[in-house]
């Protein structure tokens, strides 16, 4: 048997593998069971953990396809210790395992951790942690600060500064609503039309997504935040009144929830994507990372859950939240067996969006009404919209409130960049849109089929960190849109380990497989695919741009179009 260690890190939250803060390493397992290497290294944890002093700590233990995930809870000020302590257990085991005596003794190893663990304990944090647990209110910790309460009531101080429990001003110190939002694909849009409805109700709302951390229309800091900096940064924003939290699988996985509790989460789909990462290697272990957020409202909170995806209708409520159900289907089996019980659901019957509360049905708007849908066309967004109808009431939002801001929320680039933004250039339909992924591009499909149009194109390509087989179910999705011309492209700057071409390879591969009537040709580049799609296009044709890399760019571009009334046939603007 082989044993490849192929991560440690610290879990600041509850997470897939343990239900609160510690430490996991990875553990790649090649020739054999990890049943010998799990038992050795149980043995090896509770041993060092009680010589550290820290008897009362658990271990974890996750095994999967390619390995074993090995975890032990901490003290949450001592998790770059907590991370030695777990090394050392693995190092012993695995010297057990070969019949030979540890480098490290116990004796020789506890005394160096205590060391380690003196140097980086703060008991002024687990004061203030404590003190926060018996006010009420939310408390996080990180490298640099720890806080208490939420949004507007909260207060901030470095973390090696600290006041004691009683020079804290606890009666000005409150938590926000607070929802979190995850799933493959529909996160941001999710978030963006809560963050809508919450300014719809004449409060200013915070948000973390993967476009960065907003504060009412304000960009307060650009990038990726879908992961726990990002919610940190959220509810420590004393303007902040409300809290959305785009939380992705890949936060949840390396750190764990940014947060113990929320008022709402949603997972809005299971879908194939970054498998193989963090012992992630089906559909139901997907479904384990996505649930993850059901922790947060495991004491009463709302847990949302779309009943048209197949993994979760299977799965259900894991935790004892108040569950809602969403479905575009009024009779689908889990929404009506949960009306029968008292439950709520938010759905889409006939043309309109209700809600059904305790067996009182509510109309809240017609479908068409909402620009979001393209007239009922995009399905996706249908479901967005579901999602976010029935996590408002958490938050604080009315039924009123909540459709007025769907009335008014546009899919441009200003309100959802890249998100369904639709540009009409004189007779010729452009969609951007972010699908990047086999779940997300199927959706686009539905929609792109549902719109009339005399030719389709569309722009494919992938990132290198993708295995082959999702590269071609990616392709396959893509050849459901029924497309005339196929523009591949290369992702340069997502190359992640695979050579140039190599991608684009896998992808013309397929399409050759598939038998493809399409016009296929190559790109360096997705604003190149997009230049060569404008030059080809003519009056009537749809333009489908799922776009990875350079958004901005392309928006930028058709955006400029758009203004200066360009037509078809007539020369683009130069680079």
């Amino acid at each position: 048997m082989q044993l490849a260690l192929e991560d440690s890190r610290r879990l600041t939250g509850p997470n897939l593998v343990s239900a609160g803060p510690g430490a996991v390493i990875e553990v790649r397992v090649e020739g054999g069971s990890s049943d010998s290497l799990v038992a050795a290294w149980q043995t090896r944890a509770a041993e060092i953990l009680a010589a550290v002093g820290w008897p009362a700590e658990r271990t974890y233990i996750r095994t999967h396809l390619t390995g074993v995930s090995l975890a032990l809870s901490a003290p949450i000020d001592a998790l770059y210790a907590a991370t030695e302590v777990n090394e050392w257990a693995l190092d012993a085991a695995v010297s057990d395992m070969n019949g030979e005596p540890p480098v490290e003794d116990c004796t020789a190893a506890a005394t160096r951790l205590q060391a380690v663990i003196a140097a980086e304990t703060n008991p002024a944090l687990l004061a203030l942690r404590d003190a926060a647990a018996r006010h009420g209110v939310m408390f996080l910790s990180d490298d640099d600060e720890a806080s208490v309460g939420m949004g507007a009531g909260s207060r901030t101080w470095p973390v090696r500064e600290l006041p004691g429990s009683d020079d804290v001003p606890w009666d000005a110190i409150h938590d926000v609503p607070l929802v979190m939002v995850t799933g493959t694909n529909g996160k941001t849009t999710t978030v963006r039309l809560l963050a809508a409805m919450v300014g719809a109700s004449g409060r200013t709302p915070g948000f973390s997504s993967t476009d960065g951390v907003y504060v009412g229309n304000e960009l307060a800091d650009g990038g990726d935040y879908s992961g726990p900096g990002g919610a940190r940064t959220v509810l420590r924003d004393q303007r902040v009144q409300a809290a959305i939290l785009e939380t992705a699988r890949g936060g949840m996985l390396r750190r764990g929830l940014a947060v113990p509790r929320a008022d709402g989460a949603l997972v809005s789909n299971v879908g194939v994507d970054h498998m193989g990462e963090y012992g992630l290697h089906d559909i139901e272990g997907m479904a384990d990372a996505k649930l993850v957020i059901a922790r947060a409202v495991a004491s009463g909170g709302t847990l949302v859950l779309n009943a048209d995806d197949p993994v979760l209708a299977r799965r259900g409520a894991p935790r004892q939240a108040t569950l809602v159900w969403t479905s575009k289907d009024s009779t689908c089996t889990p929404v009506q067996n949960h009306l029968a019980e008292g439950g709520s659901a938010v759905v889409a019957d006939g043309a309109s969006f209700v809600r059904v509360t305790g067996g009182r049905r509510a109309e809240l708007l017609p479908i068409a009404d909402v620009p979001l849908t393209l007239g009922g066309a995009a399905a996706y967004n249908i479901d967005n919209v579901l999602a976010a109808l029935a996590l408002a009431p958490v938050l604080g939002v009315d039924d009123a409130e909540a459709c007025a801001a769907l009335r008014e929320f546009v899919p441009s680039p200003d309100m959802l960049p890249g998100r369904t933004n639709v540009f009409q250039l004189d007779g010729v339909t452009a969609i951007v849109d972010f699908a990047h992924n086999p779940h997300g591009i199927m959706a686009l499909a539905d929609t792109v089929r549902s719109l009339p149009a005399t030719r389709r194109l569309v722009v494919i390509g992938q990132a290198g960190d993708r295995d082959d087989e999702s590269i071609r179910e990616l392709t396959r999705a893509v050849v459901e849109m029924a497309p005339d011309r196929i523009i591949i492209k290369e992702l340069t700057n997502y190359l992640r380990g695979r050579e140039p071409g190599v991608v684009p390879g896998i992808i013309a591969d397929e399409l050759n497989r598939l038998g493809t009537t399409a016009e296929i040709s190559h790109s360096e580049g997705e604003l190149s695919a997009v230049r060569a799609a404008l030059d080809w296009c003519e009056p009537g044709d749809l333009l489908v741009f799922p776009i990875q890399a350079e958004r901005d760019a392309i928006t930028e571009l058709l955006g400029s179009l758009l203004e200066s009334g360009w037509s078809p046939g007539t020369p683009l603007p130069k680079t």
